[in-house]
């Protein structure tokens, strides 16, 4: 069962560490490419604060973004902002989302994010941990996959091999850190494809962050994932 409580009080600790990175920051490495192709650090971070907003509507049942042209031009708006601007409406923003986990609500209900995805309210706090952490990665200011919380990365990877579950493209696999296994890709009786490595290695190629070098492959050749 999803601890939606829980999940919230880790996204402060994930958010407070963020925030203690990027205070450390200039003007001059904000306007820097990240490693996220086309972005530079400041639409990172415009993107976190705009995605905290988001996911207050979805907690309060509006869409998550007027449109997927809106959204792009708030990142685009936002993005050049000096580092205090920046951290301001990281804090803020942060702030109004956890101000809306805190309403009693039904978190068993069903909540749409983007694109008609539908999830149960209880995951939303997940979803945004994923966000602040892996785009915190996504800086490239010293905080690395290894640097995630154990906790973080095994859920992060079932949620993703959920995420590609009985996709076409993607052949029957067994993705394993030695310790935990999981299934994904096309159904099959037993998986064509056995994908090993460490737990900060799988979450990066499952995540689209790294390109799975790093991983032993078994059976036949890597996947290719569809994108996120």
């Amino acid at each position: 069962m999803i601890d939606h409580a829980h999940d919230l009080a880790c996204v402060r600790d994930a958010t407070e560490r963020l925030l203690s990175a990027v205070a450390k920051m200039d003007n001059a490495s904000l306007a820097q490419p990240s490693r996220l192709p086309g972005w530079s650090r400041g639409h990172v971070l415009a993107h976190l604060a705009r995605n905290a907003d988001a996911l207050v509507n979805v907690l309060a049942g509006r869409p998550m973004y007027a449109s997927a042209e809106a959204r792009d031009a708030d990142i685009e708006r936002d993005a050049p902002r000096a580092l205090e601007a920046q951290l301001t409406d990281l804090r803020e923003s942060a702030a109004r989302f956890q101000a809306a986990g805190d309403v009693p609500a039904d978190w068993g209900r069903t909540v749409e994010m983007r694109n008609g995805v539908t999830d149960s309210a209880s995951r939303v706090p997940f979803r945004r941990w994923v966000e602040v952490d892996l785009h915190h990665v996504d800086l490239g200011i010293g905080y690395e996959l290894e640097d995630l919380p154990d906790e973080f990365i095994r859920r992060e990877t079932e949620f993703l091999a959920q995420r590609f579950d009985g996709h076409g493209d993607v052949p029957p696999t067994r993705v394993t850190d030695g310790t935990h296994a999981w299934r994904t890709g096309r159904p099959a009786d037993e998986p064509e494809i056995t994908v090993s490595g460490r737990p900060a290695e799988l979450v990066g190629w499952l995540a689209g962050r790294r390109d799975g070098a790093g991983l032993d492959v078994h059976g036949g050749t890597l996947p290719k994932l569809p994108p996120l």
